[in-house]
């Protein structure tokens, strides 16, 4: 994928370095549930970083290699030495965005864990984000206050959903936002928190009935009419809000058909997606499931271009992650600001990298640890068909093997160490990636 569909000079793999650790954690500390982090965002500029954990808190962090945003980096840029330089960020500050809260109606009891961030346009300085947990959705604001930042929340935006939010996201507009839950998406406008608008419904008149749900949904990165959602059922719906203003019908379906033959008593839990992610471009659509990563283009046919296994060693042990509930984790997935690479996580604490350009075989096992590579052994690369006329080197070319054995003959994977949240840096080079309460940073 070059660009917005471009024939491009296919790159070489990337050197990736340790950057910086938030929230290291000491040989044989216990972690604290409420610290675990459960959501990362880059703001579009890259210079802020903003993370939410299962104890309802965000912290904020600002880029620290600039002077006078990015006046430096430039002139170093255009000195030819910026090479030696990477983007590095500073623990900005932190905000109680969310509390346990009780549902009497339905006798339950709402987590304060934080799903998911979003930042929203910067106006006079100040910098604003929605947070939400499975229930509400908060906008904030953050000010300085005598050499100090101040979060405030502006906003409320609650009892709109029967069931956990899995998304939020905003328009390009400026003006709205969308919601998302198992069976519902709700269109919000910024400064009415008292009134949504419902735009998908999947919930049946019979929940006996019930065969899908929604799993993730994102706007369009530039046309504010259009957004995506996917399903439990492996499929991504496009939908263009001037067709209705309930968007019963699709405007494009993209799926994959499992060949006959293949499927298995999993098949339908494992390619649920987890995760969708428009490239910046907004053509490609990148989507992560239990075993694969897979990109889309908008404007071809109902199948993926390319398809990338994460961690294929794990297929003969499906029916043991089966067992222990590991098979409904939910990974998320990203994509470089140039639309070259993409990258998601898996267990001990991994994370592949791939390149997506015409005819790269580039495929990396990153560790979250101070030392990332030292997890990677060559393998022979394998192939997977892809239906965009050429095909890609997706498999294991570094990093395991597909027995799950590591070069000691070690068991290869942990599934209590999980890398289920990464971001990439929208202009750079970088990822940051969660383990446990630990913020690791790379840059290539």
């Amino acid at each position: 994928m070059d660009g917005e569909g471009d024939v491009a000079m296919t790159p070489a793999g990337l050197d990736w370095k340790f950057s910086q650790v938030f929230g290291e954690r000491a040989a044989g500390e216990e972690v604290q549930e409420v610290d675990v982090i459960s959501a990362i965002e880059f703001d579009k500029t890259g210079d802020h970083l903003a993370t939410g954990d299962r104890g309802g808190r965000v912290v904020l962090f600002e880029r620290s290699d600039q002077i006078d945003h990015g006046v430096l980096r430039r002139v170093l840029e255009g000195m030819d030495c910026s090479s030696s330089r990477h983007p590095e960020f500073r623990y900005k500050t932190e905000f109680q965005s969310h509390e346990p809260e009780f549902d009497y109606l339905k006798s339950l009891e709402i987590e304060e864990k934080i799903n998911k961030i979003k930042w929203c346009q910067t106006a006079n300085s100040s910098l604003f984000l929605l947070s939400t947990n499975d229930k509400t959705i908060k906008f904030w604001k953050v000010t300085s206050h005598d050499s100090s930042l101040l979060a405030r929340c502006r906003r409320t935006y609650a009892h709109a959903h029967d069931y956990h939010i899995n998304s939020i996201s905003n328009n390009s507009d400026g003006e709205t936002f969308i919601s998302a839950d198992d069976l519902r998406i709700n269109l919000w406008n910024f400064e009415i928190n008292t009134q949504s608008f419902n735009i998908v419904d999947m919930k049946p008149a019979n929940m006996d009935d019930l065969t899908e749900v929604i799993t993730s949904a994102e706007f369009h990165p530039s046309h504010c009419n259009m957004l995506a959602y996917s399903s439990s059922k492996g499929s991504i719906r496009l939908l263009d809000l001037r067709q209705s203003a309930l968007c019963d019908n699709h405007s494009k379906l993209f799926e994959e058909h499992e060949p006959q033959g293949s499927r298995s008593s999993f098949t339908d839990i494992i390619s649920s997606i987890s995760d969708i992610k428009f490239a910046k471009g907004g053509r490609y659509i990148l989507s992560r499931d239990y075993m694969t990563l897979k990109l889309w283009d908008i404007n071809m046919g109902p199948g993926p271009v390319a398809t990338f296994q994460v961690h294929e060693h794990l297929r003969p042990k499906l029916c043991d992650l089966y067992e222990n509930d590991s098979i409904f984790d939910k990974f998320e997935c990203c994509l470089s600001g140039d639309g070259q690479r993409v990258a998601s996580g898996s267990y001990s604490n991994l994370f592949r990298v791939f390149g997506c350009s015409s005819g790269s075989s580039e495929a990396t096992t990153l560790e979250a640890t101070k030392n990332p590579t030292r997890r990677q052994i060559q393998t022979p690369p394998r192939f997977l068909r892809s239906p965009a006329n050429y095909t890609h080197a997706v498999g294991s070319r570094r990093g395991l093997d597909n027995s799950g054995v590591d070069i000691n003959g070690n068991n290869s994977y942990d599934i209590s160490t999980k890398l289920l949240h990464l971001a990439w840096h929208p202009n750079e080079n970088l990822i940051a990636c969660a383990a446990s309460n630990s913020l690791y940073m790379y840059y290539a």
